[in-house]
């Protein structure tokens, strides 16, 4: 396990580096930063100047070997409209980002999973097309519409729930929903295919042929295998929510990191949006490695793999 550790963390340091290497020069090649910071009607004087203040006008290698070397002894540099660091922004709005997909995803995993198994024991019925209906509409409904029909039913016709801020945790109810049930269908259906697979498996007629509870042969030999698949799955769907929350939190004013992304994107806040792709890079492939842990832990196999 240790030697399958040491390789999964060297190869994500890997990945977070190239991923860190091509965002700074795809920032780069967008255009002038200087140029973005100055704003179009500056005078060429104020350009330069600002140039040489940023350190612009240097070799991209030294820039980029700088800016990382500062982002690894944890200076994410400065932000140019909101007169605060990096890491203060950071550290305000990626707690609130955090926590919208962690109950977006747990809300995803404790609705999908059970839907999966019991469409998977019961292939065909009405529940297997009733879970299968939900995940076409998971997948085809677009999440802003929903989010516009949640927010009109329980917050204007049925005042139940805050339509926006995030004082308290009814504020995270319906955007928790809305993030969960998209990325729902995806976990929903790997269960179900994942359950079909292991219950036509020899080793799952064994276990009945000598009379196990059904319910021991379902959760505790069944479901550990099928669940694999999901897990890996599910550290994806996270890494995609911590990163295209953007929309939700706008509609619901979370000011979490997507919001915070935008804001920086449409002010040319270089340092900002540079530190933002970094940290969720990192996050993803953290929670990648963690994913393939997992794996590893559940099915020995892999570990020799």
């Amino acid at each position: 396990m240790t030697r399958f550790f040491v390789q999964r963390l060297g190869l994500a340091l890997l990945v977070a580096v190239f991923v860190s290497l091509v965002s700074f020069l795809m920032l780069r090649a967008a255009g002038d930063p200087a140029i973005a910071i100055a704003g179009e009607g500056a005078a060429q004087a104020d350009i330069e100047n600002i140039r040489i203040q940023y350190g612009f006008d240097r070799p991209l290698v030294v820039q980029y070997a700088d800016w990382l070397a500062s982002a690894l002894a944890g200076d994410l540099g400065r932000s140019t409209y909101f007169n605060a660091t990096v890491a203060e922004l950071l550290a305000e709005r990626l707690p609130i980002t955090l926590t919208l997909g962690l109950c977006a995803l747990s809300f995803s995993i404790i609705v999908a999973v059970p839907l999966g198994v019991l469409a998977a024991v019961r292939p065909n019925s009405l529940l297997d097309r009733l879970a299968l209906t939900i995940a076409v509409f998971g997948q085809a409904l677009p999440n802003f519409w929903f989010a516009l029909i949640l927010i009109v039913l329980l917050s204007v016709q049925f005042p139940i729930l805050p339509p926006s801020g995030n004082e308290t945790w009814a504020h995270f109810v319906m955007p928790t929903i809305v993030l969960g049930y998209y990325s729902m269908p995806a976990i929903m259906r790997l269960t179900r295919t994942g359950m079909l697979q292991v219950l036509r498996a020899d080793y799952i007629r064994t276990a009945r042929a000598k009379g196990l509870d059904p319910l021991t042969v379902l959760f505790k030999h069944a479901l550990r295998n099928a669940i694999i698949p999901v897990v890996s799955l599910s550290a994806v769907q996270f890494g995609y929510m911590l990163g295209g929350s953007v929309i939700i939190e706008s509609i619901f004013a979370l000011h979490g990191v997507g919001q915070l992304a935008w804001e920086s994107i449409s002010r040319a806040d270089l340092p900002t949006v540079q530190a933002i792709v970094l940290v969720l890079a990192v996050l993803y492939v953290g929670l990648t490695l963690i994913g393939d842990l997992l794996n590893a832990w559940l099915d020995p196999r892999i570990r020799v793999a």
